[in-house]
């Protein structure tokens, strides 16, 4: 499958910078047989009693620190695997990074100790005070400062994800207690998003490898799932992929451990989910392909036409979709 049928043309004033305030008040393209254009708030008309909405608890990681090469150099770090108190799996951008490397903090140097790929590297460094500026990374497309109220959902609770699971990032506290007032039972399941989730498709869709990602999905949530009268509603792709790590028949067996799962065109969705609600992706981005194939190809790529028609907000701050299964 060529990666070029899951592009399209965006405007770079509609990637989103900020997120709306308040959160709820995004806007909403809902796409079922035909779209309609809302606001998030809205998605407590959507939802039903005996409906179950499945969310996302990770929490971004304050994982990045920002310092200088020896040389004067920029460099960037995210860490992604602790080894150590002082030595992490670290992923590195700045200038010929290699073994030896002495790249400056404000609070004290990392060297690097090994190289694991091109671009992943172990660092060690000098003591533990060196992490305490570590702040959250975002994605290289916003170019300002996010506060850590922005870049987090009010339900966030278990540390280790290295980017928010973004349509999250519009419930309120207010429209959840709304959606439970309906009748509608919340279910939370985490997956920890990898650094991946900024990584280019590098090779053929079908030879692409996931990074993996942890998830854990608790008896008590699977039993919710499985146990429903009505509909699935499943809040990102994060969300949908940990389900669909974990499922068969259309139910849900609870486990957790590590995912590498690729969800492209065509791929058989076997946790029975029956409704998406997802941000807007970056072209022939791995989530615009899980979003394709729950959606349909055409049909999604339709709605981000329509989407841009409309001057909606684009990626990780930008509004939502909630997309019906193609079934």
């Amino acid at each position: 499958m060529d990666l070029k049928l899951f592009d399209y043309t965006l405007p770079v004033q509609l990637i989103a910078q900020h997120p709306a305030r308040p959160r709820d008040s995004s806007r909403l393209l809902v796409v079922q047989k035909n779209s309609v254009h809302r606001r998030f708030s809205d998605i407590v008309d959507y939802l039903l009693p005996g409906d179950v909405l499945v969310l996302n608890e990770t929490k971004v990681a304050a994982a990045k620190l920002v310092g200088k090469k020896v040389s004067g150099s920029a460099a960037e770090v995210v860490l992604t695997k602790k080894i150590n108190a002082v030595t992490y799996t670290c992923h590195v951008k700045t200038k010929n990074p290699h073994v030896g490397t002495e790249i400056k903090f404000k609070k004290g140097i990392g060297t690097i100790v090994g190289q694991q790929s091109i671009d992943e590297f172990v660092i060690r460094f000098e003591h533990t005070q060196v992490l305490q500026d570590a702040v959250l990374p975002t994605p290289p497309y916003i170019r300002r400062s996010v506060s850590k109220e922005e870049y987090q959902t009010v339900y966030s609770k278990k540390t280790g994800s290295l980017a928010a699971p973004t349509a999250g990032l519009h419930f309120t506290t207010r429209l959840l207690r709304a959606i439970r007032k309906k009748g509608v039972q919340i279910v939370f399941i985490t997956l920890h998003v990898s650094y991946g989730t900024f990584k280019k498709i590098d090779s053929a869709i079908e030879k692409y490898r996931m990074d993996p990602e942890w998830f854990e999905i608790s008896p008590l949530a699977a039993k919710i799932i499985n146990e429903r009268k009505g509909r699935l509603f499943v809040v990102g792709t994060t969300t949908l992929k940990a389900l669909e790590s974990s499922s068969h028949n259309r139910r849900i067996i609870p486990q957790k451990g590590e995912s590498r799962l690729f969800i492209y065109p065509p791929f058989t969705f076997h946790s029975g989910a029956d409704a998406l609600i997802t941000n807007f992706h970056l072209p022939q981005s791995t989530l615009l392909l899980l979003t394709c194939a729950f959606g349909g190809r055409r049909r999604v790529l339709d709605a981000y036409r329509a989407a841009v028609q409309k001057r909606y907000r684009f990626y990780s701050l930008g509004d939502a979709m909630l997309l019906y299964a193609n079934k």
